[in-house]
């Protein structure tokens, strides 16, 4: 049995609470707008590295990383067009889902690929990884291009 004492209560915690709450949810759209364009500067800014000394990518990939099944300079070529167009389908939230798994997958390669990477270099890519689930898991969120497509495009439920 509740008492008059515990609803005032209820009422006052509820009172305050709510608008917070509200306030979070508001939130909530760009704070998955920044964590794509941070994951995104991440590995588009590796891309430019790549093609600023190529000769120096093609060193690596040759002698350095260690990617399966495809030959250094293949490797080396997908490798840098993936970060230069993935993170760009990101940022945008264009495919959105589509650019953080296959940029998920890229990453986990370029763990696997590399194995003298230090400890805080795979601390990096496991920040990153799980950062790339946010927009994986949630979709892009309501400040993207897909959002905005299906709102347009999409059947009303």
């Amino acid at each position: 049995m509740t008492t008059l004492s515990d609803n005032t209560l209820l009422n006052k915690v509820t009172g305050w609470v709510i608008p917070v709450y509200e306030k979070l949810d508001w939130l909530s759209p760009l704070s998955i707008l920044a964590i794509r364009l941070w994951v995104a500067w991440v590995f588009f800014k590796s891309g430019l590295t790549k093609i600023n000394s190529w000769d120096s990518t093609l060193y690596l990939f040759e002698y350095e990383y260690a990617v399966p099944l495809l030959s250094p300079e293949m490797a080396a070529y997908l490798g840098t067009a993936a970060e230069l167009s993935l993170p760009v389908l990101l940022a945008l939230g264009l495919a959105g889902r589509f650019g953080a798994i296959a940029l998920f997958i890229f990453n986990i390669i370029a763990v696997l690929s590399y194995p003298d990477l230090n400890a805080a270099g795979i601390r990096d890519h496991q920040v990153w990884g799980i950062m790339l689930l946010v927009p994986l898991l949630h979709g892009p969120g309501k400040l993207s291009i897909d959002y905005l497509l299906c709102k347009k495009l999409c059947p009303k439920k």
